[in-house]
């Protein structure tokens, strides 16, 4: 496995490179963003653990463009930052995972392995369900040719029902992968989020996309409703 770790705190980075060297992984190391998009843009690796905090460009930054260029390597962020919010920004923008500092040396390892046994698949350039077109790469939404403004939020569920469509999700599915598997507030959110989406996508537009299976959660529909 070769990892590439972008993280400014030396120490903590060496720490990092010689438990994976350690654990039988190649390890490069990078302590900026910018180095840290170039290496990663210009280089094959199986997984990149990225600190959020970084100069130069953020983490969020970084891997909101490594995405943008179609880079799907899979990337685990690190912060010090504490809060669903910011994990899920993390989320939003193409992370596979996170980790919060400090941690644990076996947990980082365990998660890398996983994020790599899931493997990056590749995505699609444009999602599309009939007239309804999702771009992940420049986060652009439309329908029927007509750009739709939507939040990061917003954007993810309806990445997530695109990527499923003509299949039913349930609500605990939307949770675990729109918001955060550790997700403990109200799981009535995702009703409200569906709200928001019929009320951008479908109303304006005559159309009912996003259709609710009784008991069982809700689905796209194929063809763009």
């Amino acid at each position: 496995m070769r990892v590439l770790v972008v993280e400014d705190e030396t120490a903590l980075a060496e720490v990092i490179r010689a438990g994976l060297v350690e654990e039988g992984l190649a390890v490069d190391v990078q302590h900026t963003g910018p180095d840290g998009l170039w290496a990663a843009s210009e280089n094959t690796y199986d997984v990149v653990v990225l600190d959020i905090m970084l100069p130069g460009l953020s983490g969020y930054e970084v891997c909101r463009q490594l995405r943008s260029r179609g880079v799907w390597t899979p990337v685990l962020m690190l912060t010090a930052k504490e809060g669903e919010y910011d994990q899920a920004d993390a989320l939003d923008l193409g992370a596979d995972d996170y980790l919060t500092k400090p941690f644990s040396f076996v947990v980082l390892v365990a998660r890398l392995r996983a994020v790599v046994r899931r493997g990056a698949p590749a995505r699609p350039v444009v999602l599309a369900a009939g007239d309804l077109t999702l771009d992940p790469a420049r986060r652009l939404v439309a329908r029927a040719g007509q750009p739709v403004r939507v939040t990061a939020r917003e954007f993810a569920l309806l990445e997530f029902l695109m990527r499923h469509r003509g299949d039913v999700v349930s609500k605990t599915q939307i949770i675990e992968n729109v918001w955060d598997a550790h997700f403990d507030g109200d799981p009535n959110i995702v009703e409200v989020y569906i709200g928001y989406l019929r009320r951008k996508i479908d109303q304006p537009f005559g159309r009912s996309a996003i259709q609710t299976e009784r008991g069982m959660g809700y689905r796209l529909a194929a063809d763009g409703g």
